[in-house]
């Protein structure tokens, strides 16, 4: 636990300034969060809860593979990724506080979008591009190399969902700011994913989709 300390440490101030940050960045959107409050079932309200459990396995799974190997390239895109989306979670957890919502529905992950007919994914993958827990605890037994591969083929796949999911967000969504951090996550995430695709092939491997 000792080692991730420093990590989590800096994740949980983050995400601290990241909320305490929430009103500023609605004032600056005009003082108004949108063309009115948004309601439960919002796409607004839909994509802040979905993408905040979205982000929270991304943040665990490159604190995994921190520990698995010692490849300064790996661990810097991993810090990166986990400093990057714990913030972005506060911002998302911050404006359902903000806006009086639940973080919490009893609807289907992404029926804003849609698709809350999907088929049930299981074993703890609730949206597209979610690690399974079988994967994941794989993830926590591996070493070197083997990590580094499967941590970027997860994370690949679990890009690939949260861009659909942004997108979805750019294109349903009501408030500003909102909407401006869904198509910042789509560029950063695109570009991770063409570094990611680089990582691979120096070693020996490509994403698995």
């Amino acid at each position: 636990m000792k080692k991730y300390a420093g990590w989590i440490t800096a994740a949980t101030v983050a995400v601290l300034v990241a909320a305490g940050g929430i009103t500023y960045a609605v004032a600056e959107d005009g003082g108004d969060p949108g063309p009115a409050t948004p309601s439960a079932d919002s796409a607004d309200a839909g994509f802040a809860r979905d993408m905040a459990v979205h982000h929270q396995q991304a943040v665990e799974m490159s604190y995994i593979v921190r520990d698995r190997t010692k490849n300064t390239e790996v661990r810097r895109l991993a810090y990166d990724i986990a400093q990057t989306q714990a913030n972005q979670r506060g911002m998302l957890m911050g404006w359902l506080d903000l806006w009086g919502l639940p973080k919490v529905s009893a609807k289907p992950p992404m029926s804003w979008m849609g698709m809350g007919d999907m088929p049930e994914r299981g074993d703890g993958s609730l949206m597209p591009g979610m690690a399974t827990d079988t994967e994941m605890s794989k993830l926590g037994t591996l070493n070197g190399k083997q990590a580094e591969i499967f941590y970027l083929q997860l994370m690949t796949e679990h890009h690939q969902g949260g861009i659909h999911m942004a997108e979805g967000c750019v294109a349903k969504c009501s408030v500003g700011v909102e909407k401006r951090l869904a198509q910042g996550m789509v560029d950063s995430q695109q570009s991770e994913i063409k570094l990611m695709a680089d990582m691979l092939k120096k070693r020996g491997a490509t994403a698995r989709s």
